[in-house]
């Protein structure tokens, strides 16, 4: 995806459609603060643990009980902000994607894992309108 589209599609649905989060109102958007991690290095782990905490994102691939493909990711800080081993974080992983039967070193074997590195980037609302007045 290119980065100018992604950023794009991303900011908008982190804004208006993470359920995780109510909407953003109008009367917050002077105290917003963007933070963008754009994520870099992709490379196949040999394995599930073929990873560094801090150092590593990690995405996942791996089929539930009912044999269904699914995926999940955590930005390289999280374990590391979890205080989080390996083993840990990928249980926290599997059940982020929608694995809810027992974890066993069959669906451990199973998992195909990507890491990545990232690279973060952060800007207050103010700091948008100088940049946007810049240009007048």
């Amino acid at each position: 995806m290119p980065l100018h589209s992604g950023l794009n599609e991303y900011a908008l649905t982190s804004a208006f459609k993470d359920g995780r989060f109510p909407p953003i109102a109008k009367k917050e958007i002077p105290s917003l603060v963007c933070n963008v991690s754009l994520l870099t290095d992709f490379e196949a782990g040999k394995d599930y643990l073929d990873w560094e905490i801090g150092v590593h994102g990690i995405w996942i691939e791996f089929k539930d009980s009912n044999g269904r493909k699914r995926t999940a990711t955590y930005l390289p800080e999280v374990a590391k902000e979890q205080e989080w081993t390996k083993r840990k974080t990928i249980d926290s992983l599997l059940r982020k994607g929608g694995f809810r039967g027992t974890i066993t070193d069959d669906v451990l074997q199973g998992i195909i894992l990507t890491r990545y590195q990232s690279q973060k980037a952060q800007a207050t609302y103010q700091e948008y309108l100088d940049y946007i007045q810049s240009f007048e």
